[in-house]
């Protein structure tokens, strides 16, 4: 992925990992057009970042996210990075009776089906760009669990293996696949997040990544930070110690 010259859509782009990269990349000369649910969060990203364009769209909602694909491509035709950052993660207590599945549902319609979703929109037309990248947005914790957050891990991890079939699958094409997979960043995706003195400072992650895509260091097509790989390779690096790291004694 080139990190300047683009036209760029990020998914929850108005807070977050989504807002700071989506001012990152403008910054380097992309045209970025963050989207998500909420107008306010995105005019207000939007204004900050003077040329920078916004445009509102449900995850959850397939019929939307087809009509969203149309017209993002009649509005943005050079469109060419797809940027998969919505994403939402909720505590959830399995032995909770009765248990309620909202949250479940909601979880894998937004982390899952909605990225599959917007991809399947999106790709008839990235795939006749002459460069154009998918970048989804999975974590560290698709290889390793927090588990009081079970379906945010589970959606995080399909969606880990659905980007490597969609890398092989588009392998003959010009449609390069990166996966970017964050540690724990300070942002409020969850409550107590952006306080969390354990968590990696939004700046300092966002500057590593935009600096790992500008030396095109993205082996295996995904893009890592230095504090993400004790997670990502978890299971060659002590397994057993940081899941009781991460999750207390079992």
């Amino acid at each position: 992925m080139n990190i300047t010259g683009n036209t760029i859509l990020i998914t929850g782009g108005g807070s977050g990992i989504g807002r700071a990269l989506a001012e990152a990349l403008h910054a380097r000369g992309n045209q970025v057009i963050v989207a998500g649910r909420r107008a306010d969060v995105l005019r207000e990203t939007a204004a900050a970042n003077p040329g920078m364009a916004w445009a509102t769209v449900d995850m959850e909602d397939p019929a939307a996210l087809a009509d969203f694909g149309a017209q993002v491509v009649k509005d943005h035709p050079a469109l060419n990075v797809l940027i998969l950052n919505a994403g939402i993660m909720k505590a959830e207590d399995l032995k909770a009776e009765p248990f309620d599945l909202a949250t479940v549902e909601a979880t894998i319609a937004t982390n899952l089906l909605g990225p599959i979703r917007l991809t399947a929109a999106l790709l008839p037309h990235l795939r006749v760009r002459p460069n154009a990248t998918v970048v989804t947005v999975t974590s560290g914790l698709a290889f390793i669990p927090l588990t009081a957050t079970p379906t945010y891990n589970a959606t995080k991890a399909a969606l880990h293996s659905w980007t490597q079939s969609l890398r092989h699958q588009l392998r003959d094409t010009a449609v390069e696949v990166l996966e970017l997979a964050p540690p724990a960043v300070a942002t409020d995706l969850m409550p107590g997040h952006a306080e969390n003195p354990n968590a990696m400072p939004l700046a300092d992650y966002t500057a590593e990544v935009v600096g790992l895509i500008e030396r095109g260091e993205t082996p295996r097509g995904e893009i890592l930070v230095e504090r993400v790989k004790p997670l990502r390779f978890a299971e060659v690096s002590g397994y057993e110690n940081l899941f009781g790291q991460l999750n207390g004694a079992h």
